[in-house]
């Protein structure tokens, strides 16, 4: 089988989901962001803040190199592995992308009071949001094979809906 690859926005789910779908699935579920903490040993927050972003994105990029080349994995990504070309490419080699699509109210909700997520940092959040998911949204959408709108949708019924493509 071949790997499914999740990709959204941050808060979109796409950690949750790959657990729980790893687990039904029987297929080992592999974060990126969780592989470039354990390579790195540290947060990435403290990448973002010590390194900056371009640091961060070239370690997802070799992150994402490594994985492309697996088979039969569930592949949680972060939100924003696809401002490069280059990784929406290797993307689309890796498996089966699926876009977890979120609004942006439903991110604030769901990281109210997080403060680990580096580019959400700052007073006006919805706003923030909103220009990432402006700047990204299109990305998300040419690079997944499916699509699925997650705000109402229970995470048992987001990986009964992917599972359903592999039955």
């Amino acid at each position: 089988m071949m790997n499914i690859v999740l990709i959204g926005f941050m808060g979109s789910g796409k950690t949750t989901v790959g657990r729980a779908l790893s687990a039904k699935s029987d297929m080992e579920f592999l974060d990126t962001d969780a592989l470039i903490e354990s390579k790195e040993d540290c947060k990435i927050s403290t990448i973002f803040t010590e390194k900056g972003e371009a640091h961060f994105r070239a370690l997802e990029n070799a992150a994402l190199k490594s994985l492309a080349v697996t088979k039969d994995k569930v592949i949680s990504t972060g939100g924003g592995i696809v401002s490069s070309h280059n990784n929406r490419e290797l993307l689309k080699k890796a498996g089966k992308v699926i876009y977890l699509r979120v609004s942006p109210e439903t991110v604030i909700k769901r990281l109210e009071g997080d403060i680990s997520r580096p580019l959400l940092m700052g007073e006006d959040k919805l706003s923030r949001v909103e220009e990432l998911l402006s700047l990204r949204r299109a990305l998300y959408e040419s690079t997944a094979d499916r699509i699925i709108d997650v705000d109402d949708l229970s995470v048992e019924e987001i990986v009964d809906s992917i599972m359903k493509d592999f039955t």
